[in-house]
């Protein structure tokens, strides 16, 4: 995909940290690049895609009514997923990620493209929000995973 999970996996290696991502509109795209590179053994513990509702709440623990009144996109998802997924993962760094690929699926309030990354290192936590063009759901998968490519080497700064 790109060089950027070499580049993460070496420079998590350097800092001796571990990474673990909670992926849902990713669909595993993130933790598959990561772990197709040599030596991310070292650095990555678990990927959990939890892609329905059920699997947020029961995996993630993620609160029934924080799906029920902000939904599953949302930064409030966003931020359960990635404070259990921290907790689970025992991680130096963990990152979560929920949105609308597409085709369907979106309204005027969440359009198809809208995606929301969290990031934790230590006690420092980042919720983004994105609004990728709807070119299609490949493009909105991979330009979640480059974001968030992005991120974590903004985290590793």
């Amino acid at each position: 995909m790109s060089q950027y999970p070499k580049e993460i996996v070496d420079k998590l290696r350097k800092k001796n940290l571990t990474i673990s991502f909670a992926e849902s509109c990713t669909g595993g795209r993130l933790s598959s690049s990561i772990t197709s590179i040599a030596g991310s053994s070292k650095v990555f513990t678990i990927g959990l895609i939890t892609y329905s509702n059920q699997s947020k709440i029961k995996i993630l623990k993620v609160p029934r009514g924080i799906i029920k009144k902000y939904g599953a996109v949302s930064e409030f998802c966003c931020r359960a997923m990635l404070k259990s997924l921290s907790k689970i993962s025992k991680t130096n760094i963990s990152l979560s990620v929920t949105g609308i690929a597409g085709p369907g699926g979106g309204t005027k309030k969440k359009p198809v493209g809208l995606v929301y990354i969290g990031i934790k290192k230590g006690n420092k936590i980042e919720i983004n929000k994105f609004l990728f063009k709807n070119k299609g759901r490949s493009y909105i998968q991979n330009s979640s995973v480059i974001k968030c490519y992005k991120l974590i080497l903004s985290f590793l700064k």
